[in-house]
């Protein structure tokens, strides 16, 4: 009879910690599920898209340079894209009014990357707000209207940022697939890191002249989304079209 307790007792023990171990992983699982429900909404809170539910939307951020840019809407021309987001910085705007005009003429959406290259979570609130209102007059000297959509300079931000860039108009977009090619790591290798494209992947490309490589590298990347059955929209598109991720910041 006491075997009988003990060997008991010692089954009871084993139960007691699976279901320990089965609560936590559920709980787990139910956290990580949660952070990913797709919102529509900015308001409840500070939040930034990186990603939509449909489509896949590629990107471009441009802050420099008069070489890079052209052959990029050459490729996106002959490869027949109609819809990309073109994100440019005012100082290179104001130097390039045609590209831009290019850009605008071909269809292609256009968002905010600030005036200058600065490090948002760097500066003080009022110098955010500067940086993006002398943006904001530059686009609306070239006559470019309806711009809704603001990337970081370098990609970094915080909630002061959202809420800055809230009160201008403007929606933080980020990104959920880095290609690297800022890098020039080759291209192939710009390819394989944009080769995990799926559904609803805003995909971070550069049309600067540091990028060195993305113009060859993007009809492979454009025939490797489209083999997927997946449509090449702008981030508008995807917002609209779709539910929106967010990211909350803190």
């Amino acid at each position: 009879m006491n075997f009988f307790v003990v060997l008991n007792g010692k089954v009871l023990k084993n139960i007691a910690l699976i279901l320990i171990a089965a609560f936590f992983t559920a709980w787990f699982l139910y956290i990580e599920n949660l952070a990913q429900i797709p919102v529509f909404s900015m308001k409840e809170s500070s939040k930034a898209i990186y990603r939509g539910e449909k489509n896949v939307a590629l990107t471009f951020n441009i802050g420099w340079g008069d070489e890079k840019a052209e052959p990029i809407l050459d490729t996106l021309k002959n490869e027949n894209v109609k819809s990309a987001t073109f994100f440019l910085s005012g100082s290179w705007a104001e130097q390039h009014p045609d590209l831009v005009n290019r850009i605008v003429k071909e269809g292609y959406e256009i968002g905010l990357l600030g005036y200058n290259y600065e490090e948002y979570t760097d500066l003080e609130d009022a110098k955010i707000a500067k940086d993006i209102s002398k943006a904001q007059e530059v686009f609306k000297k070239l006559n470019v209207k309806e711009i809704k959509l603001l990337r970081a300079p370098t990609g970094h931000f915080d909630e002061r940022t959202i809420k800055i860039a809230k009160r201008y108009g403007y929606t933080v977009v980020h990104w959920s697939l880095d290609s690297h090619d800022w890098q020039n790591p080759g291209v192939n290798k710009i390819v394989e890191n944009t080769s995990r494209a799926e559904k609803g992947d805003i995909v971070l490309l550069h049309a600067s002249d540091s990028a060195k490589q993305t113009a060859k590298a993007l009809p492979q990347i454009i025939q490797n989304i489209r083999e997927k059955n997946l449509k090449i929209v702008t981030v508008s598109e995807m917002i609209a079209n779709g539910e929106a991720q967010s990211n909350e910041i803190r």
